[in-house]
């Protein structure tokens, strides 16, 4: 039979049988309506929660909902990461609703500013292009009701009935499941607001029966023409590509009504980093790029979404703010992303920077977020938010945000192959390309010379991140060209470089085919072996405080997998350890997965430093030295103990505290308050140094 009272939608059934919801079908639907099978526990749980109370219904619930229902897979997939109310408003408020609340404080008990405010609020469009279920969205309709309610008691029209109408909530979504989850929960929350500000008996008399109404486009928001979905003017929404297989099947043409207001693009679109998209998501990203750019495959899944936000707000009054990874906003995809969307005339008016973005789903997310918010209306100040002390959060307005969500000039950072300052060149280690055969650990070096004591002539101790770090003890076999004939004298020092040299010949680079008549060197030598040595660890964890920089003993070996600074300085030291050098780096070279990745042409070259004097390299000389002491004192603890944020030792933390302290008097003449206030100050430097070179 048919169901009057409810629209099919999550309980219709397609042809194929499938538990696919179908939209837009009416009661009865065009589709079979089937009743499940119940079990006797089935039902139990069934007849229970029918009993309960859902009027106090969170929205967080159905992003929990979904969660529970999509497999693990699908919601990695995906990119899934659902919202609680305060994270989502975070978003909405300084994207509308501060201003909303404004305007209804400066309105006072004004008659006419009131029904202009509430005119306005009913010609308001929120649309979410990647909306799950629908989280964001409920939020904002609810935050708008609020207000409009208070505009009426305030009018002396507490009863009347809301002009914001749900169509003007506008969505787009992958997955079908989700689709209809959204749509029922801001039927809910409607109702819900009709309960709570014009009584139960009018919000039942409106609320049922459900009609069959669909105003969420189902499809890939990417693909999509947003213009289509919410259209600057006119109502339609049937959505017509020129790919046929790009155009959503199931959706039904729903005007808009009070036409002609403003729209806000809001939402938390999938993040999935470049490494982890799929064919489909690469080629997603393919057709929004390929014409702007060549280095669109560095990018983020989620920078898709802030394209094309930009490209929509060339062609209507709208501004956006989308939750992110922070990747977008540190390292490489800064300069590949950002000019983009600034060449749209868009800017940044408003950010929050990284926090932990949690919610109340059983698996919650816990990932580390950027808010930024873009737009064509540039205001006079700029709202930039972030996490003081826990549970407090601060805010700043200021003159202007730029791409790294540093209150500075819109400034890119971009790679230099010299140094900013009068800096010593810092280089990559040597690549070997051995096949492992150069390299032997410590039984097999004893062995080698037990049996072969002049051995020790052609072996040196060797380092990369994880040597350094975590005190591997590792050795290459190294031969000058001179003595290679007297090094293959020994049978198994022969043998490691003929296996060298096969391997290298059988390769499909012609560059390494050519060192194959070098086997016994590394493909790339960049030093001698006699060298004083600086190594800084190419990659270091995101909980340590510093980059863990230091000397190197005599005869040591660098590979690629670390950075060096050959015959260095020890004041060089002071400015790699420094808390002034890590953040400048953990801002504009960004992250490899969640540790901080150095980059000696992107994070060296461009860090400003004051013009030092010998009095200056002389007092960071002995700061560096008291570190390196400090971290003696404490053998045979290796650089990864000493540097664990919960065990570092007392004295090691003080000779890093001196070290900053004489470093940040050179640069302002004191200490820096925050990390703020030094990423602030860099950038401000980078820029004027920049225009001078």
């Amino acid at each position: 039979g048919q169901f009057p009272y409810v629209n099919g939608g999550l309980f219709g059934n397609n042809n194929s049988g499938s538990p696919r919801p179908a939209l837009g079908r009416g009661a009865g639907g065009e589709g079979l309506s089937s009743v499940p099978k119940f079990t006797q526990i089935a039902r139990s749980y069934l007849l229970h929660i029918g009993v309960l109370d859902w009027t106090q219904i969170n929205p967080d619930i159905f992003g929990s909902m979904i969660q529970a229902v999509a497999d693990d897979e699908e919601r990695g997939a995906l990119g899934m990461h659902y919202t609680s109310v305060p994270n989502i408003l975070k978003v909405l408020n300084p994207l509308f609703l501060d201003e909303l609340h404004e305007q209804l404080n400066e309105a006072e008990k004004n008659p006419r500013k009131l029904l202009n405010l509430r005119k306005r609020l009913a010609r308001i469009r929120v649309f979410d292009p990647a909306c799950g279920s629908g989280n964001f969205l409920v939020i904002a309709y609810k935050q708008m009701r609020a207000i409009e309610a208070e505009i009426n008691i305030l009018r002396g029209e507490a009863d009347r009935a809301s002009e914001i109408p749900l169509t003007n909530f506008r969505r787009i979504e992958l997955r079908h499941f989700a689709v209809e989850v959204a749509r029922l929960a801001l039927i809910i929350a409607e109702y819900q607001c009709d309960e709570l500000y014009r009584g139960k008996r009018l919000a039942l008399a409106e609320f049922l029966p459900l009609n069959k109404e669909n105003w969420i486009t189902h499809g890939n928001a990417l693909r999509l023409d947003w213009l289509k979905v919410c259209p600057p003017t006119g109502t339609g929404v049937k959505l017509v590509e020129d790919d046929l297989f790009q155009t959503p099947l199931d959706q039904i043409e729903i005007d808009f009504e009070n036409k002609g207001g403003e729209t806000y693009i809001c939402g938390n679109p999938p993040y999935v980093g470049s490494t982890w998209q799929s064919l489909e998501q690469k080629d997603d990203l393919r057709q929004i790029f390929d014409s702007r750019t060549r280095e669109w495959k560095s990018l983020d899944y989620v920078a898709g979404w802030f394209m094309k936000a930009a490209d929509y707000g060339t062609r209507t009054s709208t501004s956006t703010a989308l939750v992110s990874t922070n990747s977008i906003c540190q390292g490489q995809q800064v300069a590949i992303l950002w000019p983009l969307v600034f060449a749209t005339s868009h800017q940044i008016v408003f950010a929050h920077t990284s926090f932990k973005w949690a919610n109340l789903a059983s698996h919650n997310a816990g990932v580390t977020v950027v808010i930024v918010g873009i737009s064509r209306k540039i205001p006079e100040r700029r709202l930039l938010m972030s996490n003081g002390k826990p549970g407090e959060e601060q805010s700043h307005l200021v003159q202007y945000i730029n791409a790294y969500l540093i209150s500075g000039s819109n400034v890119i950072v971009e790679k230099r192959r010299v140094p900013l300052s009068d800096l010593n060149p810092i280089e990559a280690g040597g690549k070997p390309v051995d096949g492992g055969h150069l390299f032997l650990n410590a039984p097999e070096k004893r062995s080698l010379i037990d049996r072969f004591p002049n051995a020790t002539d052609f072996m040196m101790q060797v380092y990369g991140a994880e040597e350094y770090t975590n005190g591997k003890v590792r050795y290459c076999i190294w031969i000058k060209d001179e003595s290679r004939v007297k090094a293959e004298e020994i049978p198994e020092i022969r043998d490691r470089i003929h296996r060298v040299a096969e391997m290298r010949s059988k390769s499909t680079k012609a560059a390494t085919r050519r060192a194959s008549a070098i086997p016994h060197q590394f493909d790339e030598v960049v030093q001698t072996g006699c060298e004083q040595i600086v190594l800084i660890p190419t990659l270091t964890s995101e909980s340590r405080p510093y980059i863990p920089a230091g000397l190197l003993p005599a005869k040591s070996i660098i590979t690629n997998l670390a950075f060096a600074i050959f015959n260095e300085a020890p004041w060089h030291v002071s400015l790699i350890t420094s808390r002034i050098h890590f953040v400048w780096i953990a801002t504009v070279c960004g992250q490899l997965e969640t540790r901080y990745r150095y980059s000696n042409t992107l994070g060296w070259n461009t860090f400003p430093v004051p013009s030092l004097t010998d009095e200056d390299k002389a007092n960071l000389t002995r700061c560096a030295e008291n570190i390196l002491l400090a971290r003696e004192s404490h053998w045979p603890a290796t650089i990864a103990e000493l540097y664990d944020p919960d065990n570092m030792p007392d004295d090691l933390r003080a000779a890093h505290d001196r070290n900053d302290e004489m470093l940040e008097r050179i640069y302002i003449g004191r200490r820096f308050k925050n990390d703020t206030e030094r990423l602030e100050t860099l950038f401000k430097m980078y820029t004027e140094m920049t225009k001078k070179n």
